[in-house]
């Protein structure tokens, strides 16, 4: 059921294709491979003949390796300066009555499809190849949404849909599993129009991934976007969908995936010579914080990451979502329920409540254990902000919890200062480029002690 299907990027995101084949490209250059990534200038020239007799030569060359009938011919983000720059490029849009790069690059797309057709293949491009005239045959590869997908669809084209599936971006697998390709614009389409959307993509881009941590970026996560891809659309309990994506994951590293092994050896090399109290206290940290997301990276330090940097940090070893902090909200939420409830045994209140005090002590007592840590290992000292933030979020938990246990209500100042300090702690990753996402349910334990019944009604 596997299939390999081939992108080969153009006219845009090729800069690697220009070092070799310099005589296609729009401008002179000289080029070179790219240490850093987004939206470049370079593009091949759509005006020169030489482009598409190399690119017939190489779909050619390329349909013969790969036996599935797809072939990709990319499209996107071209940002048009290369075309803009060269007078030969401006004389042939004028000469053609192009008023845009956009009517240009369709005339370059409508080409090159031509010639993955002459090789016996079916094109699939970026949202960017549907255009005004684009052949029927296309498959429409959507990185805009739904909106665009079901534009697509209403006018006879098929298509996939990629975003909300861009595992890259570091959502949890709630969130990608809240995504349908059938969803949001595409809901309202006609059953025929319906049967034009093929399907989805979970698209994973390597900027921030090596040997070691791709694993760990790609699953479990991709088993719960192919759940939703091949299950009913009705199928959306996300409590039950985690149960089984832990059963997954298992099965996942038992077949030999590092997506958690390799976690704990980066661990390894961050803690350096530390005692196991030392690494105890290092992966209770770890376990609750997740690299920052969407395309955040480097944003709130300006520290630009290039193809040679070492990915030996702690946000390239912990997994883009926690599963400690996602339990830890669970029990809170299951706290709060049934602490006042005459329906549940004492004992099981007591069970609950002591788990939430233990590992929020936990929190609290890493801190001091990393000191050593801290002071000798070069990639571990980066973390002591988001360590003492932890540490304070311990704190503000465990005294909300005994304000409940005890019907003791914190005062409305009291309360603002515990809000107040939980928002500022959960900034205190963001030189290290992570997020301590424990936040939100130490602010519910907050809120239920400032609404709490008054002592002399509440529950023992």
């Amino acid at each position: 059921g596997i299939r390999v299907v081939p992108e080969f990027d153009m006219p845009g995101h090729s800069t690697s294709w220009l070092v070799g084949y310099p005589e296609i490209a729009s401008t002179p250059g000289p080029f070179k491979i790219d240490e850093e990534w987004g939206v470049m200038d370079p593009a091949m020239d759509p005006t020169n003949e030489k482009t598409y007799k190399f690119l017939d030569q190489f779909i050619g060359e390329m349909a013969k390796l790969f036996p599935d009938r797809y072939f990709h011919i990319g499209g996107d983000e071209v940002n048009g300066k290369a075309w803009d720059s060269n007078p030969k490029i401006q004389e042939f849009k004028k000469a053609r009555g192009y008023k845009s790069n956009e009517e240009l690059q369709a005339y370059f797309s409508q080409r090159v499809q031509k010639l993955v057709t002459k090789h016996g293949k079916a094109a699939i491009g970026w949202d960017e190849i549907f255009v005004p005239g684009a052949p029927k045959d296309i498959v429409i590869h959507s990185w805009r949404g739904p909106d665009s997908l079901a534009a697509a669809a209403k006018q006879g084209y098929r298509g996939i849909l990629s975003n909300g599936y861009y595992i890259d971006l570091m959502w949890s697998a709630a969130r990608h599993y809240a995504v349908d390709p059938l969803g949001g614009a595409a809901a309202d389409l006609t059953p025929e129009q319906k049967q034009l959307v093929l399907g989805g993509e979970a698209t994973m881009w390597s900027e921030y991934v090596n040997w070691e941590n791709i694993d760990s970026r790609i699953w479990p996560r991709t088993a719960a976007i192919a759940e939703r891809l091949w299950s009913p659309q009705s199928v959306t309990d996300v409590n039950s969908m985690y149960a089984r994506l832990e059963v997954v994951s298992q099965r996942l590293e038992w077949l030999g995936l590092t997506h958690r092994s390799q976690y704990r050896k980066m661990l390894q090399r961050i803690a350096g010579p530390a005692t196991p109290e030392e690494f105890a206290a290092l992966q209770t940290l770890a376990d609750v914080l997740e690299p920052v997301k969407d395309y955040t990276r480097g944003e709130s330090t300006g520290y630009k990451a290039i193809t040679t940097t070492p990915l030996n940090h702690l946000v390239d070893a912990v997994p883009p979502e926690s599963d400690a902090a996602r339990h830890f909200g669970e029990l809170v939420d299951k706290y709060l329920a049934v602490r006042t409830s005459k329906e549940v045994p004492e004992y099981q209140i007591f069970d609950i409540t002591s788990e939430l005090e233990t590992t929020m002590n936990r929190w609290m007592l890493q801190r001091p254990l990393l000191s050593e840590v801290f002071a000798t290992s070069y990639l571990a000292k980066e973390l002591l902000p988001v360590s003492q933030g932890l540490a304070c979020l311990g704190s503000r938990g465990n005294a909300a919890l005994a304000s409940l246990r005890n019907g003791t209500r914190p005062t409305d100042q009291e309360t603002s200062s515990s809000l107040q300090t939980i928002k500022f702690c959960e900034t205190l990753g963001t030189n290290a480029q992570l997020i301590l996402v424990t936040g939100p349910s130490i602010e519910k334990l907050v809120h239920a002690a400032a609404e709490a019944q008054p002592p002399s009604t509440a529950k023992p």
